[in-house]
């Protein structure tokens, strides 16, 4: 046999085993971003930057278009990294400025209230029902984290802000740092799903077997199948039926009185 020969089909089986390996490995973890993705959005991220450039001035470095414009393209980040690129460094103003977008965000929370996507409570229900982890995650600070969760009323495994973890997305941290809180055997065995590019970055970064993106929330199908996107849905809701979650059945729905 030639040494092309030998070579090809060298790939080849080693093709058939990661495809094999891969369709085996049973699901452990799902990680969950929470606004976008499992929270109802609807722009008051961007309502909050729009409070916070009101009370705190983020210096000379962007105009306000472009400050919101940057806001828009790093949705899913962690806020302080945001907020130290739009005040061109400064600490200290990007340490306030994100005190002030936090204090705004739980204004608005207070003001529009919080509600869950479609699907997002009956999938983690199923999901933890089923045995499966279920980790949300957030560019949010704790305590607003803590507060949508309260508001929520949700049971989950754990939830992970980038203080957490160590940075925020999109590097791998806040997923491999869930997988360890949960004991989840190997990253082939995590999901991650998310709304933003940085979402899917991060769980691709991770080695996560599938990394799932949602169009309910601030990035595109396009935008998310050109970041590397394993596959785009609708919304998390859809989450179960995808082959990977055979055998994980949401729940029957609740008979009317």
């Amino acid at each position: 046999m030639s040494t092309a020969t030998t070579d090809t089909a060298t790939t080849t089986t080693a093709a058939v085993a990661t495809t094999t390996t891969s369709a085996v490995v049973p699901i452990e973890l799902v990680v969950l971003d929470m606004a976008g993705t499992t929270v109802v959005d609807d722009g008051i991220v961007e309502q909050a930057f729009a409070r916070t450039a009101d009370r705190v001035d983020l210096g000379p470095t962007l105009t306000r278009d472009e400050a919101l414009q940057h806001v828009r393209d790093t949705m899913g980040q962690s806020k302080i990294d945001v907020f130290r690129h739009l005040t061109g460094g400064d600490e200290q103003v990007a340490q306030r400025a994100n005190e002030q977008f936090e204090v705004a965000y739980g204004e608005l929370v207070d003001e529009l209230g919080v509600d869950p996507l479609d699907g997002a409570a009956d999938v983690i229900d199923a999901l933890r029902a089923s045995g499966v982890k279920v980790v949300l995650t957030t560019g949010f600070s704790p305590d607003t984290r803590d507060r949508l969760l309260d508001a929520l009323g949700w049971s989950v495994d754990a939830v992970l802000s980038p203080v957490d973890a160590g940075r925020g997305r999109p590097a791998p941290d806040l997923v491999l740092t869930a997988l360890l809180r949960t004991g989840a055997s190997s990253v082939a065995s995590v999901v991650v799903v998310g709304d933003t590019v940085s979402d899917v970055r991060s769980g691709l970064a991770a080695g996560a077997g599938l990394v799932v993106g949602v169009t309910t929330g601030a990035h595109t199908r396009e935008q998310l199948l050109a970041a590397g996107a394993h596959l785009v849905l609708d919304g998390v809701g859809e989450l179960l039926e995808q082959p990977r979650f055979a055998g994980i059945a949401a729940p029957a729905p609740t008979a009317a009185a």
